[in-house]
């Protein structure tokens, strides 16, 4: 099972993240669980220093930006 993560505030850009994410996974139908982590602490801990962020299986894929549909399949897959 894939471990998905977004890390950021909460923001509207966050929540495209967690919507493209979420999208991607269940395109290529992989078994996942996305979690939003939105304290600063954790955000902190994976060394990102702009969010949103998309992490899978705790290694950072993408930070600062919202990736296409397409992007984040290749990300997550």
């Amino acid at each position: 099972m894939k471990k998905i993560q977004i890390l950021g505030t909460g923001c509207a850009k966050c929540q495209n993240l967690a919507a493209v994410a979420d999208q991607a996974a269940k395109t290529l139908g992989v078994p996942y669980e996305l979690q939003k982590v939105t304290d600063l602490k954790q955000i902190m801990s994976f060394r990102v220093m702009s969010t949103p962020a998309l992490v899978v299986d705790g290694v950072v894929k993408l930070s600062g930006r919202v990736p296409t549909l397409e992007e984040a399949q290749k990300l997550i897959g």
